[in-house]
């Protein structure tokens, strides 16, 4: 193969994200043609409902999994959290590269930190994993939907539409535009979208050729964290309709794996922990932490959803 094509949403994040791998193609493979097939989603064109409620993350995939189905592409960049637990059949994860700042972002024009906004402050994020967090820390916000790309994010709270916004470390820096960071939100205390800060390059199954070229770009210690998270959250039935977060990080002797699961509505937050030693842990540490959580009464709020 001497072309490969890229199919992206048309975001300058996604168009960020599928360059960056695009480089890193051509870097690995002398003479490789790479070109990048933009392309807009349902869930970029629906922007007045929580996604949620219009089908889901799924959304942002379709129509990239479709081209490739039909050959006007080759493989599609995501954002890891934005991918499903469950790929569609036909389709795999042939490579995550190196994660990025797993970290949420409090941004303000005013203040510095989440805990210095005045009572009853208007955030903006639709977000549910982070309103229920919101709701634990500071159950006096006022919290308002906000979807969009990064810019757009941007250009409401710069016309003082809300006091802040909530949006990931990783798209901000990506972007160039860490200097809008405030401060971070940091793990244990606040936890990130599962698989946040990786991107992942999802391929048709069976095409041995790509999947040969996209060897070089796969970081094995983001994968084995990134699954890890992904499995909890698959043992969970998590979804957009429920806050799940969590975050694995490489140990001395293994892997830590934080998980929650928490209620938008009333703030609650139930949250659970454990170790694998060694080479243990992946999938079995992902389900003993669901497990946890389902014993600590995670089940309750899952089901209210």
């Amino acid at each position: 193969m001497r072309r490969l094509r890229i199919a992206t949403r048309q975001s300058a994040l996604a168009l960020w994200q599928a360059e960056h791998v695009a480089a890193l193609l051509r870097a690995a493979h002398a003479g490789l043609e790479v070109e990048l097939v933009p392309m807009t989603t349902r869930g970029d064109r629906i922007l007045d409902r929580p996604l949620a409620d219009i089908g889901g993350k799924g959304l942002f995939l379709k129509e990239l999994e479709v081209a490739m189905l039909e050959g006007r592409a080759d493989i599609a960049v995501h954002s890891y959290k934005d991918v499903p637990m469950a790929l569609e059949p036909g389709f795999s994860i042939g490579a995550v590269l190196e994660r990025a700042d797993a970290a949420d972002a409090f941004v303000s024009n005013a203040w510095e930190r989440l805990d210095q906004l005045p009572e009853g402050a208007r955030v903006g994020t639709s977000s549910l994993r982070r309103q229920a967090q919101l709701r634990a820390l500071r159950p006096d916000l006022r919290l308002a939907d906000l979807r969009g790309n990064v810019n757009t994010r941007l250009a409401r709270l710069d016309a003082d539409e809300y006091d802040a916004i909530i949006l990931a470390c990783a798209g901000l820096d990506r972007l160039a535009l860490g200097a809008r960071i405030r401060s971070r939100l940091v793990a244990p205390d606040w936890l990130p979208a599962v698989a946040q800060g990786a991107i992942a390059i999802e391929q048709r199954l069976g095409d041995a050729i790509v999947a040969e070229l996209l060897v070089p770009l796969d970081d094995i210690d983001t994968r084995r964290c990134v699954e890890t998270e992904r499995a909890m959250n698959l043992r969970l039935h998590g979804s957009c309709h429920v806050p799940v977060a969590g975050y694995c990080v490489e140990t001395e002797t293994g892997l830590l794996l934080y998980g929650m699961v928490g209620d938008a509505t009333t703030g609650r937050l139930v949250r659970a922990e454990a170790e694998a030693v060694g080479d243990d842990g992946g999938e079995a540490l992902g389900h003993e932490v669901a497990t946890m959580l389902m014993a600590r009464g995670a089940g309750e709020i899952l089901a209210a959803h």
